[in-house]
């Protein structure tokens, strides 16, 4: 019994790992494809960045956006600075192509959000993170993928600069975006990207839904919002947002303590998400890709390893040992990597399984902020490795 419930365990484990992608793969290829008349002409396009106390950081991301290409008479800049205490608003009034929106209250991100959109009129808005630098055409990408007009929303892809020198995180974090990144393309090619990066994603501005001010993922709310409507979102691999790692272990728990914290609060912000007779594809990708990979893995993880234990006693073959070993042997590498990381040394075969290990110790973390405090919206920000660069909001 212990031992048929291990592999179960696991199953479940790959699964939502990536095991996914072959039922949905042959649920696609079984489905007739709809095609649909694209539109020929560019739409209008406003670009926001929201940044709380980014002034380090904050002029290149302008000189990144001015030099982004796409027609001038078609793309309009719009910087928040809600809340922020240092010289960001000054320096981005000193650029008169950018306009700004100040409160002098921080109200978090999303009332910030809801706040430029009360004043946009261009027909897709673009939404970017200040500490994040994109590729010249990253904007001419995202609006030809709107040409599709079955298309709500469009998740550019983002990508992590590998440094030499940082904790295990720098590893992990690359690594793990560029897994991400090959998923997301995959969601999209069946259904729909499954929620959007703050870093760089897209909607039409007419499907914007004002979000509560206690939302911690904004992005991923608002995406998946659009998509309860019937829309979906697209995803470019063309348009690429680039950002520096977390200075160590530390800053990126900052990161991940959030995001798991929000991701519980999502599940019961989209509980339509889980009406399967509704959305059928867009359901099966919510559950396989994020649900399992959020609030029931790191469960798995434990119950694994006991479970395993136990079946040792009771059913000790071959594949039980094996399993228990290949168990041992990978949370031994995490700990390895946990101990170089200590010694500011790193290298991906135990910097990877350390990074895997982090994450879902955040996800109990989060789940215990959410149970215990109330969100608000607001979180600390991260220090990035490159001096300047951090996360916003």
């Amino acid at each position: 019994m212990a031992a048929n419930l291990t592999i179960f365990f696991i199953c479940i484990l790959v699964f939502a790992y990536g095991g996914y992608v072959l039922p949905a793969w042959l649920w696609m290829k079984m489905s007739p494809t709809k095609k649909r008349v694209k539109s020929k002409e560019l739409p209008t396009v406003t670009f926001i960045v929201a940044a709380y106390n980014e002034e380090e950081i904050i002029e290149e991301k302008i000189n990144n956006c001015l030099n982004l290409t796409y027609p001038e008479d078609k793309i309009s800049f719009l910087f928040v600075t809600d809340g922020s205490t240092d010289e960001t608003a000054k320096i981005i009034k000193s650029y008169p192509n950018i306009q700004l929106q100040n409160h002098a209250i921080r109200d978090g991100k999303s009332m910030a959000i809801n706040r430029a959109m009360q004043i946009i009129n261009a027909e897709i808005v673009i939404f970017s993170d200040a500490n994040t630098m994109l590729n010249e055409q990253a904007v001419m990408h995202i609006a030809e993928a709107f040409l599709d007009p079955g298309v709500g929303g469009v998740a550019g892809e983002k990508k992590v600069f590998r440094i030499e020198k940082g904790g295990a995180n720098t590893d992990g974090e690359g690594l793990y975006w560029q897994y991400e990144s090959w998923l997301k393309n995959f969601d999209a090619s069946f259904y729909s990207t499954v929620g959007a990066a703050g870093e760089l994603f897209a909607i039409r501005s007419a499907l914007y839904v004002h979000t509560p001010r206690e939302v911690l993922l904004d992005d991923f709310i608002i995406s998946m919002k659009i998509c309860l409507k019937g829309w979906k979102i697209a995803y470019t691999k063309k348009a690429v947002a680039s950002e520096y790692p977390s200075e160590n272990l530390k800053e990126e728990k900052k990161r991940k303590k959030r995001i798991a914290t929000g991701a519980f609060q999502s599940v019961f912000l989209l509980k339509e998400l889980l009406y399967f007779w509704k959305y059928p594809r867009l359901t099966y990708l919510y559950i396989s890709h994020r649900m399992l990979r959020w609030i029931i893995c790191p469960f798995l993880l434990p119950a694994i390893f006991i479970g395993n234990l136990v079946a040792l006693n009771q059913q000790p073959d071959l594949v039980i040992y094996v399993l228990f070993y290949a168990q041992c042997g990978f949370y031994l590498l995490a700990l390895t990597g946990a101990w170089l990381n200590a010694q500011n040394l790193k290298h991906p075969i135990f910097s990877i399984p350390l990074y895997f290990i982090f994450m879902n110790l955040n996800m109990y973390i989060g789940l215990f902020q959410y149970l215990k405090t109330t969100p608000t919206g607001t979180w600390e920000k991260a220090a990035r490795l490159k001096k300047g660069i951090s996360s916003n909001y």
